[in-house]
């Protein structure tokens, strides 16, 4: 705390009326100074005294106490930050400053690190990146200009926000840039250019890659300018290829399944590149279908024809074709042909020729009449084997000569029937393994939960099932006395499903309260066409800010540890714990944006924690382009630590240089608060006129002589 002393007046009449009478005494001074000389200059002085007396002069002290100025101290610690030696040099730098700076009086540090998550906290969705700027705009919202110092940031100057904000009292004080990087820094990147949003499943869909080589070293002509590419969708390769560097290229691959894909890209790495992170795109596309096709085969009308009917034709995305067989070519009623109302169903053009544009076969109470030749049957046979799906609902001929067990099908069927038909009462029930299965796991209804073991159902009954014996495949429903009622089976490349009974029909009219047949028939119907989110063996996760949940769905009663690989290379094992039968789960955090990878011993899935490609990686070589301009406009100096070391800090005057090749300068604001204030009469007014009358008397008797 300091004094300074200082003298003010406050006059005991208006300055109008001092002045006024000043003058009229200067003007009689000067007319006792022509006649008398000596005596128009004691005359002069003693009226200047006379007019200072009544300006009443004060004397005046403050108690000053100096405002410490500010220095924010910027320092970027995102994920860029981390590749060569920048982390140590950013150490290095900080420690130094910040060694520099507490040894000057009256300086208040602000330190402030910034982060590629940190800069984008409020949404993990956004493009992410290194947000200096909107960071230092918050600190210098409480900081008044007249006390800040200067702003010095450490970063390798990849700064996201450099152009596209404003920095806060641009002019008031210095912005230096301490660039932690090298000139010779040089990396390759992978960009996507272009994406499609949507696929359609089967097709072929398209989207644009770039390969750039930045740095000084990445101008230098590479070995036939040409980079590796490889291509995964959904983790699994899909091919390799030789693209040119600097050039747009079309990436064309082919949706395998409905819903969410991820379309990984990695280019091979460029010798001595800073990182391969940037190496690596991802995007994810929606799989959407076109049209389902289903055929719909009924071997003859009956009650529960119309809810198969119904059902598929509820779903506006799926092409129904439905056969009938209402009079086979043994029966003779005697109606002309010309009379029919039905017109010839085209069985060669579906079952020859267009069998395999069907995503789902179903065949409906079907019964071996030779409406059918066996060689289509056979091609039914081959078309699951290659990869479709076929759905058997089994009426009491299935228990017959008749049956279609008795044609090449039965090589593609889970259950071989015994010639039994049982009919009697009974409530459909799931199996333990059906508890575990997404076609028939919460199926409403079934009233089982794991704390309190098995209850019985409360849906309606059926009264007909069709005894068989379970040749392979999983049992998920069983009628009476246990016996197989819903089998499902993986077969070549396709799958099948057996429903042993037609009576779900039941649960569609409501008997007894009815049931979930349209529900099991749905799941069913898209387990059969491979939907992932009904897949039995299934790791997929789920991403909620930076937590992620991954759920493991198997059929075993036991799974192992999952492991996680987050984009900067580092795994981490972390154990599934059970939250019912057949679901597992485990949930991790991580700091890293970017795509992750989850496996464990069989199973592999992706996600991505903020931006599938973080915009922090876009662009990782050390730059001072960015940043130029906002320390140019400063009068900021912008130094390479590779290149003169930590600076030296100077204090400078306003108005002064604040930069030279290794030496930043801090502006001195000097402002300071008055904590006290001392004043008094430089001579007391009663006392000065007294002693000016007596001076006057004295000067008069003087003059008089």
């Amino acid at each position: 705390m300091n004094s300074f002393w200082g003298l003010t007046f406050d006059p005991l009449i208006p300055l109008p009326y001092i002045a006024a009478l000043l003058a009229l005494a200067l003007g009689q001074a000067g007319l006792a100074f022509l006649r008398l000389k000596k005596s128009g200059v004691l005359r002069l002085l003693l009226y200047a005294c006379f007019a200072i007396t009544l300006a009443n002069p004060i004397l005046h002290k403050d108690l000053r106490e100096a405002i410490p100025d500010v220095v924010v101290l910027a320092v970027d610690k995102s994920q860029s930050q981390a590749f060569g030696d920048r982390a140590a040099a950013t150490l290095a730098l900080t420690e130094a400053l910040v060694e520099d700076l507490k040894g000057r009086p009256n300086l208040d540090v602000r330190t402030i690190e910034i982060t590629d998550r940190q800069a984008n906290a409020a949404s993990l969705e956004s493009e992410g990146g290194t947000n200096l700027v909107s960071a230092v705009n918050g600190v210098l919202a409480d900081i008044p200009e007249k006390r800040l110092a200067g702003i010095i940031a450490i970063t390798d100057g990849q700064i996201n926000d450099a152009a596209s904000t404003a920095l806060r009292s641009e002019a008031a004080a210095p912005f230096h840039t301490l660039l932690t990087g090298s000139r010779k820094d040089h990396d390759r990147r992978l960009v996507v250019t272009e994406t499609p949003r949507f696929g359609i499943v089967g097709k072929e869909t398209i989207a644009t890659i770039r390969i750039d080589d930045l740095g000084r070293e990445a101008e230098l002509p590479q070995a036939f300018n040409m980079a590796r590419v490889s291509v995964r969708l959904n983790g699994d390769i899909i091919g390799t290829t030789l693209l040119t560097i600097g050039e747009e290229h079309p990436i064309v691959f082919r949706l395998e399944r409905r819903g969410e894909s991820i379309i990984d890209i990695d280019v091979a790495p460029l010798d001595g590149e800073l990182t391969e992170i940037n190496n690596r795109a991802a995007f994810s596309v929606n799989g959407v279908h076109d049209r389902l096709r289903v055929l719909l085969v009924t071997g003859e009308p009956h009650a529960g024809e119309r809810t198969w009917r119904n059902l598929l034709k509820a779903d506006p995305s799926v092409d129904l074709v439905h056969f009938t067989i209402l009079r086979p070519p043994e029966k003779q009623d005697g109606t002309p042909a010309n009379e029919l109302s039905l017109i010839a169903f085209p069985t060669r053009e579906l079952f020859a020729q267009k069998l395999g544009e069907f995503d789902l076969i179903i065949f409906d109470r079907f019964r071996r009449r030779g409406v059918l030749p066996i060689a289509y049957l056979a091609n039914v046979a081959r078309y699951v084997e290659n990869g479709g799906a076929l759905l058997t609902a089994a009426g009491p001929s299935f228990a017959t000569p008749f049956s279609l067990y008795m044609t090449p099908l039965a090589d593609v069927l889970p259950a071989a029937p015994d010639g039994r038909i049982v009919e009697q009462g009974y409530r459909p029930e799931v199996t333990d393994l059906g508890f575990r299965h997404p076609v028939t796991a919460k199926l409403p209804g079934a009233n089982r939960l794991l704390e309190t073991g098995p209850t019985d159902p409360t849906w309606g009954r059926w009264f007909r099932t069709i005894s068989a014996q379970k040749l392979r495949g999983e049992t998920l429903m069983t009628g009476p006395d246990g016996a197989p009622l819903l089998i499902v089976d993986h077969y070549g490349k396709g799958r099948v499903a057996q429903l042993l009974s037609d009576q779900a029909w039941l649960w569609t009219r409501g008997f007894e309260g009815g049931g979930p047949q349209a529900e099991l028939l749905r799941r069913t119907a898209h387990w059969l066409m491979k939907e992932p989110e009904l897949e039995e063996e299934r790791l997929s996760a789920i991403v909620n800010g930076a937590q992620v949940t991954v759920t493991r769905r198997t059929l075993s009663d036991k799974t192992g540890p999952i492991t996680v690989h987050d984009p900067a290379g580092r795994s981490s094992v972390i154990p599934l714990q059970e939250i019912r039968g057949g679901e597992w789960q485990a949930t991790f955090t991580s700091d890293e944006l970017g795509l992750h990878v989850i496996n464990d011993e069989t199973l592999s899935t992706l996600v991505a924690i903020g931006p599938l490609n973080p915009r922090e990686f876009e662009d990782v070589v050390a730059t001072e382009e960015k940043l130029k301009p906002l320390s140019d406009a400063s009068d900021g100096g912008l130094v390479w630590f590779e290149e003169t070391g930590a600076p030296t800090l100077y204090d400078a005057k306003p108005g002064r240089r604040m930069h030279s090749a290794s030496r930043l300068g801090l502006k001195r604001n000097n402002q300071f608060t008055i904590t006290d204030v001392t004043e008094r009469p430089l001579i007391p007014p009663l006392t000065a006129l007294i002693l000016l009358s007596m001076a006057l008397v004295w000067a008069w008797r003087r003059e008089a002589r």
